[in-house]
């Protein structure tokens, strides 16, 4: 099927995108078990973004699977499937000039390690948002952990499906100790001193 399709190369490339929007593309790849806070703090530091002028873009997780993955369950597989799709649209606004907030559980490094690969060094950016498992039960906003523990949800990352923790993270957040507004301040400066932010 791939030898019948050819890449159709645009006029306007990657950086003429960015340049009009004055800032760095780049993917802030946000994972950490549920709960963790990865949705609040992608949501705060996107607001943040935005009134700095910078495009931005929040892709997360809930929503993609109301949509574009709701033919996805949450076995490996599927999961693989879930973030193999995100990555690519992530890519995608990556060539668009865009700075992509990308909040995904996103279980296996390998996975996350094939979103890196998708885009130039330096375009890919992971949040680790580090939470223990102990708070994000007892934060447990959707009730997911304690249907999990009833035996109602299958292959729940953390109980009965792994998570793999991030070898090396662009940036390692314990929410522990910090609050989100902290966090988000920490990572505008990170962006601020790489020049993403123009």
């Amino acid at each position: 099927m791939m030898e019948n399709l050819a890449w159709q190369t645009s006029s306007v490339d990657k950086m003429q995108r960015a340049g009009i929007k004055r800032q760095k593309p780049c993917i802030l790849w946000f994972t950490g078990l549920s709960a963790a806070g990865k949705s609040t703090i992608a949501n705060a530091l996107e607001e943040a973004l935005f009134r700095r002028g910078a495009h931005t873009y929040l892709l997360d997780g809930d929503n993609v699977r109301h949509g574009l993955n709701q033919d996805l369950g949450f076995s490996d597989l599927d999961r693989e499937e879930n973030i193999r799709r995100v990555a690519e649209m992530a890519r995608l606004f990556v060539d668009a000039g865009t700075i992509v907030l990308a909040a995904f559980i996103s279980p296996f490094r390998r996975d996350r390690e094939m979103a890196r690969s998708l885009v130039a060094a330096g375009e890919f950016i992971e949040i680790f948002v580090d939470t223990a498992l102990e708070e994000c039960e007892r934060r447990d906003p959707k009730g997911l952990y304690g249907k999990a523990r009833r035996g109602l949800i299958d292959n729940f990352t953390g109980l009965d499906s792994p998570y793999e923790a991030p070898d090396r993270p662009e940036i390692h957040v314990l929410t522990d100790r910090q609050g989100p507004a902290q966090i988000v301040l920490g990572i505008v400066e990170y962006l601020q001193a790489r020049d993403y932010l123009g």
